[in-house]
């Protein structure tokens, strides 16, 4: 795997190359961004008919995080995954590392499930047959292993179903059986996985970029938000990109996203707020 590991909502992980290139745009970054708030304040304050106003930084920030996204494929990027797995479940991904989702995997889980004597093998085939994987999503589901740039509170409604529900979306996402729906989210624990991703092995490596800026932005007093993103990679990971499996019950995993990583800061929290806040001001 591509080191060194980043989060990229934290300046103090990036390495010396992206470092510096960030900061030899430090004045761009700075000018975009007091353009954007002074923008979006200006808009609220106006009766909001004529055209948003222009941002002159707009075309060399872009132009930055194009420059940014090829310094990111060669990155690997600490990602965050919300499920929910037996121990045993869990156990094969600390030895086997991550796989795919498939149809096949999907069915491979559930045979497990049975041979465990969690359920039958007709609710194992009814469970299978509703999974999305069987129809019609089969190709924009398969291949993709899923995750998130920034830690999310377990509390957050986004990760809510995932921690839920065993099995992932490939198996609850389209369940109406009401006794099913209670088997599913009887099964296992609900879990976080830390995980080493390589953006190269994913699509996102423009995202990265355009999050790497706002960390920094922030870091020299701008106030651009989180720029988190949902991100997946496109190959299986071996078992060293399994940094950490947070699971239901231990402090760090009831502090994830509120207290954990301890240099972590949701950017969001309270940001409009703040805007409006100041929006008030200029109104009096």
């Amino acid at each position: 795997m591509a080191e060194p590991l980043i989060d990229v909502w934290d300046v103090e992980t990036f390495d010396a190359e992206l470092r510096q290139r960030l900061v030899e745009k430090a004045e761009l970054l700075r000018g975009y961004h007091t353009t954007a708030r002074e923008n979006l304040i200006q808009r609220e304050l106006s009766d909001r008919t004529g055209p948003y106003p222009d941002n002159p930084f707009a075309g060399d920030h872009i132009e930055l995080a194009e420059t940014l996204m090829a310094v990111m494929n060669q990155r690997t990027i600490r990602a965050w995954h919300y499920t929910r797995l037996t121990d045993a479940e869990a156990d094969r991904l600390r030895q086997d590392g991550v796989v795919l989702p498939s149809s096949q995997s999907i069915r491979a889980r559930l045979d497990a499930q049975v041979a465990a004597g969690t359920f039958t093998p007709e609710i194992a085939d009814a469970l299978h047959a509703a999974s999305p994987f069987q129809r019609g999503q089969a190709d924009i589901r398969s291949g993709r292993f899923w995750m998130v740039s920034h830690p999310r509170d377990i509390r957050d409604g986004g990760v809510e179903l995932l921690l839920g529900n065993w099995g992932g979306e490939g198996v609850y996402f389209w369940l109406s059986d009401p006794e099913h729906q209670a088997l599913v989210a009887s099964i296992g624990r609900a879990r976080v996985l830390e995980i080493a991703a390589p953006l190269s092995t994913s699509r996102h490596a423009f995202s990265a970029a355009e999050a790497v800026m706002a960390a920094f932005a922030r870091s020299i007093g701008c106030d651009p938000g989180a720029k988190a993103f949902d991100l997946y990679v496109g190959e299986p990971l071996p078992p060293e990109a399994v940094l950490t499996i947070h699971t239901e019950g231990d402090p760090a995993f009831e502090r994830i996203g509120n207290g954990y990583p301890a240099r972590y800061i949701d950017a969001d929290r309270g940001r409009w707020d703040a805007i409006e806040a100041q929006i008030a001001r200029r109104r009096r």
